[in-house]
């Protein structure tokens, strides 16, 4: 059944300051898509409006599970959790000071998942095989690269539909960067997920990506319906290629 969201004219802010102007974005079952924008234009604003952490102050906000629909707006977020509908934060946010096993028990939050726990525990072992060797390790002595795998793999044990990605290539090396973005397109074949990736590393984000969106100063300024619709317009040349 179909795993889709959908959203029209949304506005959402901080306090007095209106962050996000208007928004309407489509992510279909089985997609990619790419949410492409520079540092402070709404980006994360947007995966937090998702998930029931910033309210949405109007607009529209749908998400359809398994063909059924559910408002958003106004969700708690562990219910849009419990959902199927996944975020991987940016900057990882793992709890340091706790075990990569822990870490990833702590991530089957949703009934369905704990009914699956040791399932999913190896099929994240076996995607993430270093992180099946350093099951005991502490999460925050690992590195950049292995945290963000850790980060995945937490997500991936909730058993998601919809999994929101936001900025996977923060604070990660060229080639990790490259490595993340390729296990990112494996994972969501694999799972069939249904896939929006907040970056603004767009040479990277366009490899998997099906589509994109460009967000400037909280508007959709633009909309690629393939990926050779973004490589060609105007607006991404200037603020990603400096044309």
């Amino acid at each position: 059944m179909a795993n889709r969201i959908d959203i029209e004219n949304l506005c959402a802010g901080y306090g007095s300051v209106q962050v996000l102007d208007r928004i309407s974005l489509t992510l279909n079952d089985g997609e990619t898509v790419a949410l492409l924008g520079t540092n402070g234009n709404g980006k994360s604003t947007l995966m937090k409006c998702i998930m029931g952490i910033v309210p949405v102050r109007s607009g529209r906000l749908v998400a359809e599970i398994d063909g059924v629909q559910h408002d958003l707006a106004g969700m708690a977020t562990e219910d849009i959790v419990d959902l199927g509908i996944v975020l991987v934060p940016e900057g990882r946010r793992l709890f340091p000071r706790l075990t990569v096993h822990e870490n990833l028990l702590l991530g089957a939050y949703r009934r369905s998942a704990r009914a699956a726990l040791a399932q999913n525990l190896a099929y994240c072992f076996e995607a993430f095989p270093v992180l099946a060797t350093r099951a005991k390790q502490l999460a925050g002595s690992m590195s950049g690269g292995e945290q963000q795998m850790l980060t995945l793999a937490r997500a991936l044990m909730t058993q998601p539909k919809i999994l929101l990605i936001d900025e996977p290539s923060v604070g990660l090396s060229p080639l990790l960067v490259s490595r993340t973005i390729d296990k990112i397109r494996s994972l969501k074949e694999s799972r069939g997920l249904t896939v929006l990736m907040a970056e603004q590393n767009f040479h990277q984000a366009i490899r998997i990506a099906d589509r994109g969106y460009v967000i400037v100063h909280g508007r959709i300024e633009f909309e690629g319906r393939t990926r050779g619709e973004l490589a060609d317009n105007e607006l991404v040349h200037k603020l990603y290629m400096g044309l």
